[in-house]
């Protein structure tokens, strides 16, 4: 009985352990944009360099801060120098001789501290700014993959509902030419149309696989892990392809933009530093110098002289043989250079932004239309294999209205993912992709 309970017990668990061994992750579309927001490595590698920029500010900022050095000297007369006094030539100094020089300096002004404080904020933004524009890239290239892979299903679905079709099309027609009703070209022809279809499936079945490795790709998922994309195609189509497409374009809300005024204020921030050239470097230090020298090597350390002294350092450049001009005029045209290609990225935005909106109106009616289609293509061949079925229509006709059904469905499909894909365009043109 202990036997038979401890074995009943083992497949209990093995039984509940069974569905977690074959379980596969199953991503919704924001859960495939959260993944990529914290395991992209495009987007930690911009973190990354998030982090370095900031440890360069506090670099820069630590100037301010209390430098501290320390110099140590140690020295063995071998021959020590002569001195004539009179008739007798004297040797200076001792065998052996040491010093210690302790140091402290601190910066009350300097051009490039004062830079480096002024600029901290401007260059902590474009740091954020940064990431984020890696951030919108990755949203928009995440949610365009996700599509394509629904898309591609339903186009999978498609083909195996006329696969279907035409088999049992294939089978009706081989047993008519079996009959004797029919000739043999009805049943080769749908023989054809059917291995057709089936490589078409094959094709479409094939490039599901690279689409899953690019999504995989793009989040950062783990390529010994395998995931599915967890969707109602229904509720994505309605709720994914409508657009406010009244909305105006606001040039400040693009990231690009933000990115290139926060790059005008550094620039005059450095034109700034130039300008200021002649203001002098001025600085406070404390300096300690123990000094130690006796002809006994062992007993150089037993008496210390030190000397000691606090005082201000300024450093004025007066002359650099024109160098500082040259750098301010340097300066100055790289602003003009910055403020064309601002007012050039102001225009390039507005042509991206009307682009986006006239491919979105223009794909939203070429869905509508071919969505039509779709339908009259269905109602044509439902009434004409009803009037093969009566003997009205050849098999040929068939054929054709069952090809252009096909054609018209994938076209219908193809349609929604350039509609998709054209209102992530538009969304990023005017700037409203949400990050977190």
């Amino acid at each position: 009985m202990k036997q038979s309970l401890g074995f009943l017990l083992f497949i209990l668990v093995l039984c509940r352990s069974l569905p977690s061994l074959g379980q596969t992750t199953s991503l919704t579309l924001d859960e495939c944009i959260e993944y990529a927001l914290e395991n992209q490595p495009a987007l930690e590698q911009s973190l990354i360099d998030q982090q370095i920029g900031r440890h360069e500010i506090n670099a820069s900022l630590a100037e301010w801060l209390p430098q501290i050095s320390a110099n140590y000297a140690l020295n063995h007369n071998i021959e020590r120098q002569s001195m004539v006094i009179g008739d007798q030539t004297i040797r200076m100094g001792q065998n052996y001789n040491s010093n210690i020089e302790l140091r402290a300096d601190q910066t009350l002004y300097s051009n490039e501290a004062f830079l480096a404080s002024r600029a901290s904020r401007n260059t902590r933004l474009r740091l954020e700014q940064d990431v984020a524009s890696t951030k919108i890239n990755t949203v928009v290239d995440v949610s365009k993959a996700f599509y394509d892979i629904l898309l591609t299903r339903e186009q999978l679905n498609i083909l195996d509902e006329n696969i279907v079709r035409q088999q049992k099309q294939y089978n009706d027609a081989f047993a008519q030419y079996e009959n004797g009703i029919v000739d043999k070209t009805d049943y080769q022809r749908a023989s054809i149309t059917l291995a057709n279809t089936r490589s078409s499936r094959n094709r479409t079945q094939e490039s599901l696989k690279a689409k899953f490795a690019y999504l995989k790709q793009l989040i950062g998922f783990p390529l010994e892990e395998e995931f599915d994309l967890n969707y109602n195609s229904q509720q994505v189509l309605e709720r994914e392809i409508q657009l406010d497409t009244t909305q105006d374009l606001q040039i400040e809300s693009r990231i690009e933009y933000r990115q290139l005024t926060t790059d005008r204020e550094l620039l005059k921030l450095n034109t700034n530093y130039y300008q200021m050239g002649l203001i002098p470097r001025v600085s406070a230090y404390v300096n300690y110098n123990p000094q130690y020298f006796n002809n006994n090597f062992g007993d150089l350390y037993g008496t210390a002289y030190p000397t000691s002294s606090v005082g201000l350092t300024a450093s004025i450049p007066i002359f650099t043989g024109n160098k500082r001009i040259q750098q301010i005029k340097i300066a100055k045209l790289q602003e003009s250079r910055l403020d064309v290609t601002i007012e050039d990225t102001k225009r390039a935005i507005n042509t991206e932004y009307q682009t986006a909106l006239a491919s979105y109106k223009s794909d939203y009616l070429d869905m509508t239309t071919l969505r039509s289609n779709a339908d009259l293509a269905q109602q044509v061949y439902n009434t004409i294999k009803l009037q093969y079925d009566e003997g009205i229509k050849s098999y040929l006709e068939v054929i054709v209205a069952e090809t252009e059904l096909q054609t018209a469905q994938l076209n219908y499909l193809n349609a929604v993912f350039q509609l998709l894909s054209s209102k992530l365009d538009f969304q990023k043109a005017i700037g409203t992709i949400e990050i977190n």
